[in-house]
């Protein structure tokens, strides 16, 4: 199997680091959601105290994202609220955003209220010495048969206006269902799903990249590939596990490094 033509095109988007950029902060997979006070409130004073050039958040900020249009429901306050807290943010550095496996329905207005730049994934950010390929990761997990059949049918977009066409309550008991069906696979799997190594390689030679740096997996670590190339793997966000996960990826001048954060 190979990757798709148009990640290896060499085609892909492409972010040039600005020359006043001098640090920049990476972050994925937060599953923000009402019932998790903890890791929301991590996460906020992480946004508040923020003092990267730029922060790129790689998919997963929500637990779930059921469409734009719930957004003045009620029922949605949390996740309005956290809009607002970006848009405060986005005050103050760039703040961009890339879909991920669990809010790939966000549309205009999410990037509108929350002041966001959106990523396409994948796509290239060019620092200074380093390509690196950004993506959320789910895309190359193709030995999860299973789910890249669900992820085929829930991209198209016939699929996604039949979901967005039903009333919130509709989709809010959808979004529950699936959840616990994903939570119920991933326990039954005895093997651990990881990103293909082919598919690694062949897009990263192909844009020319040095580093691949996603997210998905929830297994933070630096894997050296075959081809001198390396894989970063971003942690997932969850205050109330122990010890607290709260890592983020912080590039500068100097190099990468990993920060914990005090929960």
């Amino acid at each position: 199997m190979l990757a798709d033509s148009n990640f290896t095109s060499g085609t892909l988007p492409c972010i040039l680091v600005p020359p006043g950029w001098h640090q920049i902060e990476f972050i994925s997979d937060l599953h923000l959601q009402a019932r998790d006070h903890r890791t929301f409130e991590s996460w906020q004073r992480y946004m508040a105290q923020c003092s990267a050039d730029a922060l790129f958040i790689l998919g997963d900020l929500f637990e779930v994202w059921t469409g734009d249009d719930g957004l003045d429901d009620p029922q949605l306050a949390f996740e309005r609220h956290c809009l607002e807290l970006l848009r405060e943010t986005s005050r103050r550095l760039q703040v961009h955003f890339m879909r991920g496996n669990r809010d790939f329905l966000v549309r205009r207005r999410f990037f509108q209220d929350s002041g966001m730049t959106e990523l396409s994934d994948p796509c290239v950010l060019t620092l200074p010495e380093q390509r690196v390929l950004l993506t959320h990761g789910d895309a190359w997990c193709w030995s999860d048969t299973a789910y890249m059949a669900f992820r085929n049918e829930v991209r198209t977009v016939q699929w996604q206006d039949a979901f967005l066409s039903q009333p919130l309550e509709q989709r809010l008991a959808a979004a529950k269902g699936m959840r616990e069906r994903s939570e119920s696979l991933k326990q039954s799997q005895q093997d651990y799903v990881d990103l293909d190594p082919v598919a690694c390689e062949q897009v990263l030679a192909a844009n020319d990249c040095q580093i691949l740096l996603h997210g998905h997996t929830h297994q933070p670590a630096d894997h050296a590939l075959a081809t001198g190339r390396t894989r970063m793997v971003l942690s997932d966000w969850d205050a109330t596990s122990s010890p607290a996960r709260l890592q983020i990826l912080r590039w500068n001048r100097r190099g990468w490094q990993r920060i914990e954060l005090q929960p």
